[in-house]
C-alpha cells in the first residue's frame, strides 16, 4: 500500500511539472533588415534567417520561389508598369514590395496574424523615405485565407474592378491547401469582367505528387497553365519553373 501510495504522489508531482506554454512562445520576432538585389533593384526588408519552430509561420522567411520569382519580374517590368497585382501568400513581402515600384497598386495577403505584423512593418519601411531610396506607393497589407470568399469579396470591395496580376511564390508546399488556393485564384480571375487578369506562379518542385497535382487542379477549375519557356532552372538545389495561369 505505501509503495502504490508513492508511486501516486511520484506521478502528481509529474503532473505538476507540466507547463502549458501560451503559443506565442513559439514565435520567433527576432527579424534582421536584409537587403536582396534583383537587377537594378535593391530591397531592404525585415525577416527571419532560419525556419520557425511553428509550420505556420513559414511566411516569416524569404523562400527560393520568391527568388525566383523576383528575378523573374525584374528581368520584365514592362509586364508591372501601371498594373494592379494581389499576391497570396506573400509572407515578409518581398515580391510585392519589388512590385510596388513599377506598379499603380499591390495588395499583399496572408492568413497569419504574426506574419501580417512583419508584412505591415516592411510596408512602413518602404513607405518612409528617409530609410530608403525607391519608395513604394499603393501597397496594402490584407488578411485571406485561401478558399475564404467572404475575405476575398471584402478585398474586391476596397479594389473593385479586380486586379491585371495575382502573384504567387514558393506557395504550393502543403497538399490540402491547393484546392482552396487554386478556388481563390479562380475568384480572382473571375473579378475581371474583360478575362485579362493572369496568375504568375513561381513553383518550386519538392514532390511528384504536387507536381501533377497543381496541374490536375487548375484542369479541373477550367484554368489553362503554361509554362513561361526559359525559366525552368536551379534554385538552392531545387528545381523552379514560373507558370502563368489563366481562365480557359
Amino acid at each position: 500500500m505505501e509503495e502504490r501510495g508513492n508511486q501516486h504522489k511520484h506521478e502528481q508531482e509529474e503532473e505538476e511539472e507540466i507547463v502549458c506554454l501560451d503559443a506565442s512562445f513559439f514565435v520567433d520576432d527576432n527579424y534582421q533588415l536584409t537587403k536582396f538585389t534583383f537587377g537594378s533593384q535593391d530591397i531592404q526588408l525585415f525577416c527571419l534567417h532560419s525556419a520557425s519552430t511553428d509550420f505556420d509561420l513559414t511566411g516569416q522567411l524569404v523562400w527560393p520561389g520568391a527568388m525566383l520569382l523576383n528575378e523573374y519580374l525584374s528581368k520584365n517590368v514592362n509586364l508591372l508598369q501601371g498594373c494592379t497585382a494581389i499576391e497570396l501568400g506573400s509572407g515578409v513581402g518581398i515580391t510585392g514590395i519589388l512590385c510596388s515600384r513599377f506598379c499603380h497598386k499591390v495588395v499583399m495577403t496572408d492568413h497569419n496574424e504574426e506574419v501580417i505584423k512583419i508584412l505591415k512593418k516592411n510596408i512602413e519601411l518602404h513607405s518612409c523615405p528617409e530609410n530608403i531610396t525607391s519608395i513604394s506607393h499603393g501597397l496594402v497589407a490584407e488578411k485571406l485565407e485561401w478558399g475564404n470568399t467572404d475575405q476575398i469579396n471584402e478585398i474586391l470591395q476596397k479594389h473593385p474592378g479586380g486586379f491585371d496580376f495575382i502573384l504567387g511564390a514558393d506557395i504550393c508546399f502543403q497538399q490540402s491547401s491547393i484546392p482552396m488556393l487554386f478556388d481563390s485564384v479562380k475568384q480572382l480571375l473571375q473579378a475581371r469582367e474583360d478575362r485579362k487578369c493572369k496568375f504568375i506562379l513561381a513553383y518550386i518542385s519538392r514532390a511528384k505528387t504536387m507536381d501533377s497535382m497543381i496541374l490536375i487542379e487548375a484542369s479541373k477549375l477550367q484554368m489553362q497553365m503554361k509554362e513561361v519557356p526559359g525559366t525552368r532552372c536551379t534554385v538552392k538545389n531545387l528545381e523552379g519553373v514560373i507558370f502563368v495561369v489563366t481562365l480557359e
